[in-house]
């Protein structure tokens, strides 16, 4: 297993509760599969937010398709609008 830590930003971290959390990925995971676990971990965290997220690991912008390293800091930030 591969110990990871995430961070949420704004609406997401209202809805997770929590500002960051260590979770433990299998080796090869995805960003598709964190998203996965995520909302299963943190039932206030719906799907259809979590589609439209934006990820970066260790501070670079990735897709979900992106293996997540072992040690990686991954970050989530939900889409915003305004006027």
């Amino acid at each position: 297993m591969n110990r990871v830590k995430v961070l949420f930003f704004a609406t997401l971290r209202d809805k997770a509760g929590v500002r960051s959390a260590d979770l433990e990925v299998v080796p090869g995971a995805t960003i598709g599969d964190l998203k996965a676990v995520l909302i299963q971990r943190f039932p206030n965290i719906d799907g259809q937010l979590m589609e439209h997220c934006l990820a970066s690991i260790n501070h670079e912008y990735r897709f979900d398709e992106s293996e997540i390293p072992a040690e990686a800091e991954i970050a989530f930030f939900p889409p915003v609008s305004g006027g």
